[in-house]
């Protein structure tokens, strides 16, 4: 199964397991959530049978929610290793008080102590992971983690090299705002101040790609100071998000119709964005609602 990467999640109640199947998620890893130990050794032929496919990092949390079937965890390990199949186990901990802080805050009982105190379902989670807890290979320890201390190291130590490599996913997307603002942008930028090419009749049906409309754009001193302060807020923005976790970053930038300025502010971002090294791709999501006239060589809508 050369290729393919099993992480099995395991650990306390409330230690963040969600946490880490979400960044796995975010990392293209198949993930399944409280599945029953008993059904990984099958679940891990299906993917040996589809060698090749997409499916080839899968990541499954395994808990005491199982109950009665959690205990046939030591045997479906045991299977995996029989069958070949190369597996990592990761343990979520944290300290009993952290832990007791979290369910108060969350309004939520411990499973195995539903009616009962907190301490008293803790204390019998932790006898019941000591074996699996003496197998992992990651034990991870959230008492005094942040969230993006977490996600940054699932980042490090679970990504594929080339995923190291291209950091945070970052979309600019042009918009018209007369067609409404884009509902999944983390930033927004007006350009709606900067010149209107709409107003020359030659430039009307043209985007903001086409050369010409392009040059008219940029020709104006407020443009060149908008880029200044626009990019350098960017290059401050971006490895900070990263450095916090973030894994997608999308940037939309609006005009009127979004046909000109905000696709000539859009692109030179993307240009900028991508000289510095960034895994930045560009959409211009009303520009075809537009009657638009192009005379540079065609490309997708989206960049890669």
């Amino acid at each position: 199964m050369e290729g393919f990467r099993l992480i099995i999640v395991t650990g306390m109640s409330g230690a963040g397991k969600t946490q880490v199947m979400q960044v796995l998620e975010d990392m293209g890893y198949f993930c399944i959530d409280n599945i029953p130990p008993v059904l990984i050794p099958k679940f891990s032929e299906i993917c040996r049978q589809s060698a090749g496919t997409k499916v080839s990092r899968v990541a499954l949390v395994v808990d005491i929610r199982s109950r009665e079937f959690f205990d046939d965890l030591n045997s479906a390990l045991d299977d995996l290793t029989a069958m070949s199949v190369p597996y990592e186990i990761v343990f979520m901990e944290a300290s009993d008080d952290t832990l007791i802080r979290r369910y108060k805050e969350s309004r939520r009982s411990h499973p195995l102590a539903p009616a009962g105190r907190i301490i008293t379902g803790l204390a019998q989670e932790r006898s019941l992971l000591e074996d699996v807890r003496s197998k992992a290979d990651h034990i991870i320890d959230t008492t005094n983690m942040k969230t993006s201390s977490l996600k940054s190291y699932m980042r490090r130590t679970f990504s594929h090299v080339q995923e190291q490599t291209d950091g945070m996913a970052i979309t600019v997307v042009s918009f018209g705002f007369k067609f409404g603002m884009p509902i999944d942008a983390d930033m927004v930028w007006d350009v709606r101040f900067l010149p209107n090419p709409y107003y020359i009749p030659e430039y009307r049906h043209k985007s903001g790609r086409v050369p010409v409309v392009k040059e008219y754009i940029h020709s104006f001193e407020v443009t060149h100071e908008f880029k200044n302060r626009f990019f350098n807020t960017l290059d401050f923005l971006v490895p900070n998000y990263e450095q916090e976790g973030k894994s997608q970053f999308i940037v939309a930038v609006g005009c009127t119709g979004g046909m000109h300025r905000s696709v000539a502010m859009a692109e030179a971002l993307y240009t900028h964005l991508k000289e510095k090294g960034c895994n930045v791709s560009v959409e211009h999501r009303d520009m075809m609602r537009n009657h638009v006239e192009e005379d540079v060589n065609p490309r997708s809508q989206v960049d890669l």
